[in-house]
């Protein structure tokens, strides 16, 4: 059996939203048992990025500017403004925020996404799944990118959701998508 295979999700954690009127705001907050500077080069470099983000540039997201970013499963890309990136403390771009902040050997990654607030569970449940991927492939034992559509197919990403909509006092938007794992 693959590290893929083996893997499942934990609980939903570490996530809020700030309601606003159409679009929320997620955050959540991780801790990952590696330095800011390991973190960093996750967050901005697109070799990183395709192994873990559900979406892809076509530059690095750690220089102020203009970059081209694709979302998975969507054909079109977005003309992205970088709008601060101060390594390895705050990256922001679009309407995403990423604060690291050192913390018991580790780093403890904050992010805001705004997000319509019709699918602020379905967002909670994916990118926790991205936060793991992550982990995983910082600590050398990458199990592959899961986003998109193969994560709102992935067992645990159902349960997440469930989980999540209910942490924000929400019903859980309803998803056709069958389970596997």
């Amino acid at each position: 059996m693959t590290d893929r295979e083996q893997y499942t999700p934990g609980p939903a954690s570490g996530a809020q939203v700030q309601k606003g009127e159409d679009k929320w705001t997620l955050i959540l907050v991780r801790e990952l048992r590696h330095s800011p500077r390991k973190v960093w080069q996750a967050l901005t470099d697109p070799a990183h990025l395709r192994e873990w983000a559900p979406f892809d540039v076509d530059g690095s997201l750690g220089t102020v500017g203009t970059v081209k970013l694709t979302w998975v499963g969507t054909p079109t890309p977005l003309e992205t403004r970088v709008t601060r990136a101060d390594a390895p403390k705050v990256l922001e771009y679009n309407d995403t925020r990423w604060e690291l902040e050192a913390f018991g050997g580790g780093t403890r990654l904050t992010l805001w996404h705004n997000i319509d607030r019709r699918f602020i569970s379905m967002g909670a449940a994916g990118w926790h799944i991205c936060f793991d991927v992550l982990d995983r492939l910082l600590s050398g034992t990458p199990i592959g990118r899961i986003v998109g559509g193969d994560a709102m197919k992935f067992g645990g990403w159902q349960r997440l959701n469930a989980e999540y909509a209910k942490q924000f006092g929400i019903e859980t938007p309803n998803s056709k998508l069958g389970q596997s794992k």
